[in-house]
């Protein structure tokens, strides 16, 4: 595997090395022992799954401590633009976003810590997985506005497709205020 730290301090870009041959390819999604190697230390509890299609934006979604949730995300079919946005308390990156397209061709993933909102574009119908490190609990879920003109996130899509909860997210402005500057 190939671990890269982002722009962000704690959002990781995995590359498996993958093997193929004339029956396909093979390569190992997940390995505990070479994440601890960068500090990765999650315990995952909880795995989700989701089928978008092209044009579908989801997010951006996090959970409120004590719920906080790190992610592990990946595409096991088509391409997502993937966007995590730092809404850590006291971060030098208070609000910056680390956008990245993950895709089933080249299997890359990315590791979000606890902390951010999280959401992803759809670019080619996909079929989204990501490890969770804490279970969803309905009364802990935020948001912030998926298109905040303060976030200048270009989401690749021209129409998106949206759910009615993506629509009306606070702004991080408002996000701010109401959290005393954030998670």
């Amino acid at each position: 595997m190939k671990i890269t730290e982002s722009t962000i301090k704690g959002v990781f870009e995995i590359h498996p090395k993958i093997w193929e041959d004339s029956r396909g390819y093979f390569f190992e999604s997940y390995r505990s022992d070479i994440l601890s190697e960068y500090g990765i230390e999650e315990e995952w509890l909880q795995e989700n799954q989701s089928y978008s299609r092209v044009g579908t934006v989801r997010g951006l979604h996090f959970q409120n401590s004590p719920h906080g949730q790190a992610k592990l995300v990946r595409v096991l079919t088509g391409r997502v633009l993937d966007v995590a946005v730092d809404l850590r308390k006291g971060s030098e990156t208070f609000g910056k976003s680390f956008v990245k397209e993950l895709s089933a061709k080249e299997a890359n993933m990315l590791l979000i810590p606890k902390g951010f909102a999280h959401g992803f574009s759809v670019l080619e119908d996909a079929v989204f997985s990501y490890k969770c490190s804490n279970y969803f609990n309905k009364e802990s879920e935020g948001g912030i506005l998926w298109n905040d003109p303060e976030l200048h996130i270009d989401w690749g899509v021209d129409i998106p497709v949206l759910s009615e909860k993506d629509k009306n997210w606070p702004t991080l402005k408002e996000f701010k205020e109401k959290s005393g500057g954030g998670l």
